[in-house]
């Protein structure tokens, strides 16, 4: 009986997966369709699929039963897809780019949690959601939350409304850099400058920086590791600031501490690359199957938020978060425009 049951929950366990990533491919691959129009092409694949996400999950509706499929789209497919880009940089470029993405990446997060904590203080925000907030929006999203989430031991409903927050204001954010990037005056390795340190997920960054080309979206992917790597030191720093009298709980936090290994794989691509072990036409292959992958992520990241999150989350947090992205993104725009010619 045991058994029938165990197999019972893995057939559906297999259904949910298929049919969750199945739909998440179809509205990936309509999404390349319209990116070939007019217009269209503006946005890009990777936004359309995510636009595409939402008004699907809107007006028709997800099984429950799909969840557990969208979810492994946008997340597993989401990281196979980004370490496949890593084949899009050499690390000579990493290098020649040096103290200026550092700097620019310490920066963004400073302001970041500097913004959103002043505004939280301001509005009478919970102090942990405060620091979730901004570490999703300083570092690197929903990672960062769940990497920042024990060591201030949050509440599982502070964290959940955080990734909420991050989920709603992330999508926003990289529809509204795609439309407005022919109008910013900002050249693409600047517009990469600005996507890669100001907007929340990885997956963001990427999505928004097409409408840059290649220069901007490589830019843009390295700029957001560097911001990404600043997540091990804000979380020491958060760590000796909320447990000073709990050092023997330090060991057990580092182990709960979610890296996103997945980066490593990222960066080994790169190494490939830049040593040109590959052939040029495989490379090339493999760029375009990450493309995809990434483009079936955006719509699992889309069919994930409904409209009706807005209500759950609460003003405050929402309030907060849209603000202090507001202000990370106008401040870091007027930086580049004059910092970064």
């Amino acid at each position: 009986m045991a058994s029938k049951s165990l197999a019972a929950v893995r057939a559906g366990y297999g259904l949910g997966v298929i049919q969750g990533v199945g739909l998440a491919v179809v509205l990936a691959v309509v999404a390349r369709q319209l990116a070939l129009l007019p217009i269209l092409n503006i946005m890009g694949s990777m936004v359309l699929a995510i636009l595409l996400g939402i008004a699907w999950r809107t007006v028709m509706g997800v099984p429950a039963t799909a969840e557990v499929g969208i979810n492994y789209a946008g997340k597993k497919i989401l990281r196979y897809g980004i370490i496949l880009m890593g084949l899009r940089l050499d690390i000579p470029k990493i290098v020649a780019a040096g103290p200026r993405v550092v700097i620019l990446a310490a920066f963004a997060v400073a302001l970041a949690f500097g913004a959103i904590t002043f505004l939280g203080r301001r509005v009478g925000l919970d102090k942990r959601l405060t620091l979730l907030i901004a570490a999703g929006t300083g570092i690197c999203g929903a990672a960062a939350i769940a990497a920042v989430a024990p060591v201030v031991r949050s509440r599982d409903d502070e964290t959940a409304v955080a990734v909420a927050v991050i989920a709603l204001l992330g999508t926003l954010f990289t529809i509204i850099y795609t439309f407005i990037y022919q109008s910013i005056y900002l050249t693409s390795y600047q517009y990469g400058l600005l996507a890669g340190s100001s907007l929340h997920e990885l997956a963001h960054v990427i999505a928004a920086a097409q409408a840059g080309g290649t220069a901007g979206t490589d830019i843009a992917i390295l700029v957001k590791l560097a911001r990404v790597a600043l997540l091990v030191p804000v979380v020491l720093v958060l760590g000796l600031v909320f447990a000073p009298r709990h050092q023997q709980d330090a060991g057990r936090k580092w182990r709960q501490l979610q890296v996103p290994w997945f980066i490593l794989g990222f960066l080994a691509l790169s190494g490939l690359n830049t040593l040109a072990i590959l052939p040029a036409s495989l490379t090339a292959a493999l760029i375009q199957i990450g493309v995809f992958l990434l483009t079936t992520a955006m719509a699992g990241l889309g069919l994930n938020v409904d409209v009706d999150m807005i209500k759950r989350v609460g003003a405050k947090g929402m309030f907060t978060g849209l603000a202090g992205s507001a202000i990370l993104s106008l401040t870091l725009f007027l930086f580049i425009a004059f910092w970064a010619r």
